[in-house]
């Protein structure tokens, strides 16, 4: 039998390539990038050196030519999607809402909220069409539910955001044998802090947090194909949090 397949967005750095190394001994792989494909090609080379097939998919989720060229390799190289992992998204300098941008807030929005809304659209559409179910994981964060203020209320508000249109798209699509869940990652030692303009943030974070350390990009893609895995059969319309107890 021919190995599911899983789309990751976003997935030349940080969780999104940390979840295709993990998930290569089970899942043949589409791995999206919008710029680094030096990272999605060391991230391919690694879950091929566990035995995934992988194509990548380069493209900017925010753009509608751009989703349908993702799409259209991994449909070329596979044939079907079981598995999306909603991944792709940024986060800005540090700041308070009175300095921010509309060209800022257009911009988080497009590729945080309506990228990932209509990437799990065209999922669907496809699993919907293949009849044997799927899952969908939407990558949100803790900002979410801290709100992030005089840091980032933009990218907490985006994160909210994900979080109500995975409970309202699960609902949706459940009796397809859909099911679509979010993961809230913590403070997460990856490359975002720097983009924030807060590369040491993790460490400086990390005594704030219960567990008393920051996690790593492997702990949170554990939790994402756990979600993905058939030991989740029966979950779905929910969120789980990663966050050392924070």
């Amino acid at each position: 039998m021919s190995r599911p397949v899983m789309l990751i967005t976003g997935a030349s750095a940080g969780i999104g390539a940390a979840t295709a190394r993990l998930a290569s001994p089970d899942y043949d792989l589409a791995l999206n990038y919008r710029s680094d494909r030096d990272g999605a090609a060391a991230a391919a080379r690694l879950a091929e050196a566990e035995g995934a097939r992988c194509v990548l998919c380069p493209g900017d989720v925010s753009r509608a030519e751009d989703r349908a060229v993702i799409y259209d390799a991994l449909e070329h190289a596979f044939g079907r999607i079981d598995v999306l992992v909603n991944n792709a998204g940024i986060v800005d300098q540090s700041a308070k809402l009175t300095d921010m941008t509309e060209d800022r807030l257009t911009r988080m929005f497009n590729i945080n909220v309506i990228g990932a809304m209509l990437m799990a659209k065209e999922a669907v559409i496809r699993m919907q069409a293949q009849g044997d179910g799927g899952a969908i994981i939407n990558i949100s964060s803790a900002a979410a539910r801290l709100g992030s203020g005089n840091q980032y209320v933009d990218y907490a508000a985006s994160k909210a955001a994900i979080d109500t249109f995975t409970k309202g798209l699960s609902d949706e699509v459940a009796a397809d044998n859909i099911r679509v869940t979010s993961v809230r990652p913590g403070i997460i030692d990856t490359a975002i802090h720097a983009k924030g303009g807060e590369p040491d943030r993790a460490d400086r974070l990390a005594p704030m947090v219960p567990m008393r350390r920051k996690g790593t990009a492997e702990e949170v893609a554990e939790a994402i194909l756990w979600l993905a895995s058939q030991k989740a059969s029966y979950v779905t319309g929910t969120t789980l949090d990663v966050t050392g107890g924070r």
